[in-house]
C-alpha cells in the first residue's frame, strides 16, 4: 500500500482548512436561528395566549425586534390559556421546558411570583424603569416591592350597545345614552333591552343585555355599584360589601332569573360558549345577537376588521341610580421571564422593546389597546375617534 509522504498530508490538510473557511466564511458567522433574525443570534422563545387579531399585532412587533436585534431571535408560539389558565405554562417550568417570555395577565402577576413560576426581574435593571409607566399598571407588576413584570398595555371599560336592533324593537329615542349626561341607569338599560329581546321556536336569537358576558365580571358590577373588594387598612378582601353582595343579586341572580336561567344558558352556550370560545369574528355582539355588552376598548378594533357596517354606540356602565358617578376598570397585560428561561437576558431584551416605545406604539395603533407607557397616552394620533374617550376614563379607572 503506498503511503502518502509528509509534504503531501500537509498540502491534503491545508486544503481542507482552505475548504471550510471558505464553507463558513472565514468561520467569523453563522446562518440566522429563524428566517428574519440576524446571523449570530440566540433564540428567545416567548409564548403567548392571546388570539387573533391581536397576536397578528404581536406578531409584527416580533418581526420588527428580530430585524433590528444583534443579539436576540425571538420565536412566538401561541399556546392554549386565559386570564387565569396558566396549566401549560406552570407543566413546562416544573419540567424545564418553560419559555423565557410569557405574556401574563398583569393582576395575576404577584399570585404567580409568590408560587415561584417567574423570575425577579430586579438584576436586569427593571426597578429603574418605574417611572416610565402608569402607576397602577407599575403597581400590579410587583411582589413584595419587587418588579416581576413589565406592563405592555391597559384598557377601558364600557357599555357597547347595537343601534340596529334597538331601533328595530322600536326603541328610537337614545338619548338617555348620550355619555355627557353621566352614566345611564340600570332600570333604563333593562327597559331598553327588554324589548330587543328575541325568541324563535322558544329559543333565545336575540338576548337585549345578558350582564356577565364579555367583561361583565363581578369587580365590574360591584365597581358599578359604589362597592369595594378591599380594606387597605386591614389588608382584607371585603366580597362581603352590602354594595357588592346586592350588584350580585340584581346584576346576576335577578337578571337571569328574569329572562329564564335555562333559556340563557342554552343562548350562551350557543352564541357566546365560555369554552372553548368562539373565533372573534363570530362574537354575539359583532353578530348581531346582543344587544348590549360591557366589553373594552380593544372591540374598536374587532367592528373596524370585523363588523364595519354595524351601527355601534358606546356609553357608561349603567349604576344604580340617577346621577351615581360612572365607573370603569382597566386592566391589561405583561410580559415576565418565568423561572428556569434559558435565555432570560434575550427575553429582557425583547421585553424592553415589547413593552417600550416601539411595541406599545404598534399595539395600540394596531389593536385599539391604550399603552401603559405615560409618553405615549398624550399622542393623540393613538387615539382616534372613540378610542380617545377610554383615554379620558383612566384617571379614575378602578384596578385590580
Amino acid at each position: 500500500m503506498a503511503l502518502v509522504p509528509g509534504r503531501g498530508v500537509q498540502a491534503l490538510i491545508l486544503s481542507f482548512l482552505l475548504v471550510a473557511a471558505c464553507s463558513t466564511g472565514g468561520g467569523t458567522s453563522s446562518a440566522p436561528p429563524l428566517a428574519g433574525c440576524n446571523s449570530g443570534t440566540k433564540i428567545a422563545l416567548f409564548w403567548t395566549s392571546h388570539t387573533p387579531p391581536d397576536t397578528d399585532s404581536e406578531k409584527n412587533i416580533v418581526d420588527a425586534f428580530n430585524k433590528q436585534s444583534n443579539t436576540t431571535c425571538v420565536k412566538m408560539v401561541a399556546v392554549p390559556g386565559s386570564e387565569t389558565d396558566i396549566a401549560k405554562l406552570t407543566t413546562a417550568v416544573r419540567g424545564g421546558t418553560g419559555p423565557d417570555v410569557y405574556e401574563l395577565d398583569r393582576f395575576t402577576v404577584a399570585e404567580r411570583a409568590a408560587a415561584g413560576v417567574l423570575e425577579d426581574l430586579t438584576p436586569y435593571g427593571a426597578a429603574n424603569m418605574s417611572g416610565n409607566y402608569l402607576d397602577f399598571a407599575w403597581k400590579e407588576a410587583l411582589f413584595k416591592g419587587k418588579p416581576y413584570a413589565l406592563p405592555d398595555d391597559t384598557d377601558a371599560r364600557v357599555l357597547y350597545y347595537n343601534k340596529d336592533l334597538l331601533q328595530a324593537a322600536g326603541v328610537t329615542d337614545l338619548s338617555a345614552l348620550d355619555m355627557s349626561k353621566g352614566a345611564p341607569t340600570i332600570d333604563t338599560i333593562r327597559g331598553m333591552a327588554n324589548k330587543v329581546n328575541k325568541k324563535v321556536n322558544g329559543k333565545y336569537t336575540v338576548v337585549g343585555f345578558a350582564p356577565r358576558l364579555n367583561q361583565g365580571w363581578h369587580y365590574t358590577w360591584g365597581f358599578a355599584y359604589g362597592g369595594s373588594f378591599f380594606d387597605a387598612a386591614s389588608c382584607k378582601v371585603t366580597p362581603d360589601d352590602p354594595k357588592i353582595v346586592q350588584a350580585f343579586k340584581d346584576m346576576f341572580y335577578d337578571w337571569s332569573a328574569a329572562l329564564g336561567v335555562s333559556d340563557l344558558q342554552t343562548f350562551e352556550s350557543t352564541y357566546a360558549p365560555d369554552t372553548p370560545p368562539l373565533p372573534t369574528e363570530q362574537d354575539a355582539f359583532l353578530t348581531g345577537h346582543l344587544g348590549f355588552v360591557i366589553s373594552g376598548d380593544w372591540v374598536l378594533a374587532w367592528l373596524q376588521k370585523y363588523a364595519p357596517n354595524l351601527h355601534y354606540g358606546i356609553t357608561y356602565i349603567p349604576v344604580p341610580h340617577q346621577g351615581d358617578q360612572p365607573a370603569t376598570w382597566a386592566g391589561g397585560w405583561s410580559v415576565v421571564i418565568p423561572k428556569g428561561a434559558k435565555n432570560g437576558s434575550g427575553g429582557f431584551e425583547f421585553m424592553k422593546y415589547f413593552a417600550g416605545e416601539p411595541g406599545q406604539r404598534t399595539y395600540a395603533k394596531e389593536t385599539t389597546h391604550m399603552p401603559t407607557l405615560k409618553s405615549l397616552l398624550t399622542d393623540s394620533t393613538l387615539f382616534p375617534g372613540d378610542h380617545k374617550l377610554f383615554v379620558a376614563m383612566l384617571p379614575v379607572a378602578h384596578s385590580r
